[in-house]
């Protein structure tokens, strides 16, 4: 099976080239799925880098973004298709007064250009080479829904009552994310590859802090690195209730430069802990004698 990138390292270089830095395992995930024509499931803490994966993996293939983020309460219609109801209304009432006979009207007005084409449907009908299908924060549906997504991600294909089946005309690449707040079904992991998105180490952070942040010095970027990953090694059972993403690294990066800092220091850590954590609890718990001891080098 023909693939975009013919090796392991030439899709981590692609990916990279569109600024995103996978490591080997990751790389070899995406691989496997554009080779294979599988899905890929992703899971991991939020803001490691899920979503930004789908966005550069479409602009290295250069290849369309489709998004459907998922929520409590998401309905076919929303993900799938639905009918211009009041353009078929006009249509039935001209075909009426032309004195068509019922089925004649029902095979008019269910037409397919009468479908208000979702995400789904539109994946499946990309001119090749194809789209990328990003099915954002899946944990975030119901089950019924992800039972819907089973002929999907097995086939590649959609049942729709009026019409038949619409099979794709080229392959999506399908990229899914979790969050992990509920378990999904093991009838969807099934029809996935499946690669658990931990937070990235030391060093692919930092490229990922002056890539994203160039205006941010050496130094900077490094005191970044090092101390959200110290934040991240601290007990959050006792401190923190979630730990910074690679999101929050790369905005308090921005941050900082705005400030015109050129070093970390405690008071400037404690009046930016917003940036770093989304929580009243944490952001009062990132005190300045807490970012005094972490910006103690370790060695020290």
């Amino acid at each position: 099976m023909n693939t975009p990138f013919d090796s392991i390292d030439a899709t981590a270089q692609a990916l990279e080239g569109a600024g995103y830095y996978a490591d080997r395992r990751l790389a070899t995930a995406v691989f496997l799925a554009l080779r294979l024509q599988r899905p890929l499931l992703l899971e991991g803490e939020p803001g490691v880098g899920k979503t930004e994966l789908a966005k550069s993996l479409a602009q290295a293939l250069q290849r369309a973004l489709l998004r459907l983020q998922c929520y409590d309460g998401l309905e076919l219609r929303e993900a799938l298709y639905e009918w211009n109801y009041a353009a078929q209304v006009l249509h039935m009432r001209a075909a009426e007064s032309q004195h068509l006979h019922a089925d004649a009207i029902e095979r008019e007005v269910y037409q397919e250009r009468y479908l208000i084409r979702r995400p789904l449907l539109q994946a499946l009908q990309a001119a090749p080479p194809g789209a990328v299908l990003l099915i954002d924060e899946l944990d975030r549906a119901d089950e019924p829904f992800e039972a819907f997504l089973l002929e999907y991600l097995g086939e590649y294909q959609v049942s729709i009552p009026e019409i038949g089946t619409v099979r794709a005309a080229a392959v999506p690449v399908t990229i899914l994310t979790s969050n992990r707040t509920r378990e999904l079904h093991d009838a969807v992991k099934r029809r996935c590859l499946y690669h658990w998105l931990d937070y990235p180490e030391r060093e692919r952070e930092l490229a990922i802090v002056r890539a994203q942040v160039p205006e941010a010095g050496a130094a900077l970027s490094a005191q970044v690195a090092d101390f959200v990953g110290w934040l991240r090694r601290q007990p959050f059972s006792h401190a923190f209730q979630r730990a910074p993403g690679i999101a929050e690294s790369v905005e308090w990066a921005k941050a900082l430069v705005a400030l015109d800092a050129l070093a970390l220091d405690p008071e400037l850590v404690e009046s930016t802990a917003g940036i770093l954590f989304k929580q009243r609890e944490d952001v009062a718990a990132l005190t300045r004698d807490l970012a005094a001891q972490l910006l103690v080098p370790e060695s020290a």
